[in-house]
């Protein structure tokens, strides 16, 4: 295949995963589907960027002004001359779209990170557990140093002790399983291809029901474990906190379906082919832009006179 196409593939195969990554949440189980989704957006965002660096590079080498400043005996000579400037242009408005989004995304995040860090502190501390006077029903797990289960004086009148203890459990898996990773990585990856936004709502929902399975594991009790859920939801409906997006909390996402899943007993399902087309898709990705940037690196050397052609 030619650099052109090449650079294309990385830029269209984005738009498969959001399909996939909804049958890979019916086929695998939560926690397996959570990081395998998670880790296949993040290695398809990185080939998009990759894919569409290599094109603006590319454009620019062919102007004798930064050639000049590339230190090329002549500019960079490619197959299709007509096609590759503008693309290099499209390419270097979509890659400064995709860094404004992303700066203003992290900038946002950070300010509500430092607000939910500061108002847990303002709580009443035991152990893992922050308990914050008020009358907003709210609870998530705060990452950090340390991991606070952050709950409110008004989420924990709504629920019964056993309904509690399964609440406070659904944050504990968070924190846990480490969940603010995968949902900091899916915002990341959705700021840098438009396909993948979707996707970040499958990685949210991956990462509750995985809190959900491990809530119910230790409270041994799947119904409790539901109508808790469905109970914190009703209450906090009305009244949602500016935590950052990587603070999951058990109200969170499509709590219907959440406790369908929790009422249904887990069935053990053949999931080859989703695994095989997640890593068929990624694959093909990270092939295309590494060979294309392989071969634009090539015509470089070639046209700063380091070798032949």
């Amino acid at each position: 295949m030619t650099a052109p196409l090449l650079l294309i593939l990385p830029l269209l195969l984005p738009c498969a995963l959001p399909p996939l990554a909804r049958r890979a949440l019916d086929r695998l189980t939560p926690v397996a589907a959570l990081w395998s989704v998670t880790g296949c957006a993040v290695l398809l965002a990185g080939c998009s960027a990759l894919a569409l660096g290599t094109s603006v590079l590319t454009g620019l080498l062919k102007l004798p002004l930064f050639a000049a400043l590339g230190e090329l005996v002549h500019p960079l000579r490619t197959a299709s001359d007509a096609f590759v400037v503008p693309a290099a242009i499209v390419s270097a408005g979509a890659l400064a779209g995709c860094g404004w989004s992303l700066v203003r995304s992290v900038l946002g995040q950070a300010r509500a990170f430092r607000a939910a860090r500061a108002e847990a502190a303002c709580g009443a501390v035991a152990g893992d557990l922050c308990v914050i006077d008020s009358s907003r029903p709210d609870a998530y797990a705060l990452p950090g140093r340390p991991h606070r289960v952050v709950v409110t004086t008004a989420m924990l009148r709504s629920l019964d002790g056993p309904e509690r203890e399964a609440l406070l459990a659904h944050e504990r898996a968070h924190t846990a399983g480490r969940h603010h990773y995968a949902l900091a990585a899916a915002e990341l990856a959705a700021h840098c291809h438009p396909a993948l936004r979707p996707v970040r709502a499958t990685i949210r929902l991956a990462a509750e029901r995985a809190a959900d399975e491990a809530a119910a594991v230790s409270v041994g009790d799947r119904r409790l474990t539901a109508r808790a859920i469905a109970r914190a939801a009703l209450a906090g409906q009305a009244a949602r906190s500016a935590r950052p997006g990587f603070a999951p909390g058990a109200a969170t996402g499509p709590v219907p379906q959440r406790v369908q899943a929790l009422l249904t007993a887990p069935r053990a399902r053949t999931a080859r082919a989703i695994c095989a087309l997640l890593i068929a898709c990624t694959a093909l990705s990270c092939v295309a832009a590494a060979t294309s940037t392989a071969d634009v690196h090539h015509r470089v050397e070639i046209a700063q006179g380091e070798e032949s052609p």
